[in-house]
């Protein structure tokens, strides 16, 4: 017998019940808002994270590049503006921003940008997202970006936290999570659009679920690779070589 499918409040509820496990919640990100993480911890986080912004443009495009839907272009394009920036527009862009925080935790330009710290696993996570979305339909995509609902939250525990406990932090740094703020909550709007118009049948909005969980896996993840190489000390290879053997580029 098939479910009856669930109404548009009702399937929206049950999109933004899964913040429950959005990584927020993770142990890592809990130390590090509690002001308990290192200056290794808080740099390889940093740098890690790099691999994943840079991503998001990648993705954006490819959702673009899938959708046939005009309008749907025509929002969905300043993504990718905001991330990428705009030449001869002097705002920044989320990805400029993010060097900057990098660089606002005492971590340099060149070694952000060669991969010197990105670990394997990060790279696995954030390639399987980009490759989701090059495959996936434009719709599943879009709805895979719906973590932003939860996003604000995150953005704002560390600007409520931050300065106070890392205060060797350049809070000029903290620009990143400000921008996000109204960006995340802008694109939510949306991004819950499609996903609300386009999964109507209940076989359709469990698929939406799951699809929202593969991206909260995804962020997860990350943030396990992050948590085993830097907060345990086990990074890639530990006993028998430098990192530095990882591959490098995008597979």
């Amino acid at each position: 017998m098939l479910k009856p499918a669930w109404t548009k409040e009702e399937f929206e509820q049950q999109l933004r019940a899964k913040g429950a496990y959005y990584h927020i919640h993770h142990p890592f990100h809990k130390r590090m808002n509690a002001g308990h993480c290192s200056k290794e911890e808080i740099q390889g986080w940093v740098a890690n994270r790099l691999y994943y912004q840079m991503a998001i443009p990648v993705k954006d495009a490819a959702i673009l590049a899938n959708c046939e839907d005009q309008e749907v272009r025509r929002t969905w394009i300043q993504r990718l503006i905001d991330h990428d920036g705009r030449e001869g527009d002097t705002s920044l862009g989320g990805i400029e921003a993010w060097l900057r925080l990098g660089e606002a935790v005492g971590l340099n330009r060149d070694e952000l940008l060669n991969e010197f710290h990105i670990l394997p696993g990060v790279k696995f996570a954030v390639n399987a997202y980009v490759n989701f979305a090059r495959r996936a339909s434009w719709q599943e995509a879009a709805c895979s970006s719906l973590t932003e609902m939860f996003a604000p939250e995150i953005h704002q525990s560390r600007l409520d936290t931050w300065p106070t406990h890392y205060t060797w932090i350049n809070q000029e740094g903290f620009t990143y999570f400000q921008m996000r703020l109204g960006q995340a909550r802008r694109d939510v709007e949306h991004g819950l659009q499609i996903t609300l118009d386009h999964f109507v049948t209940r076989n359709q909005q469990e698929r939406a679920l799951n699809i929202l969980q593969f991206k909260i896996d995804i962020l997860w993840s990350i943030a396990d690779a992050i948590c085993f190489a830097y907060e345990y000390g086990r990074k890639p290879f530990d006993g028998i070589a430098n990192q530095q053997v990882c591959h490098t580029g995008r597979f």
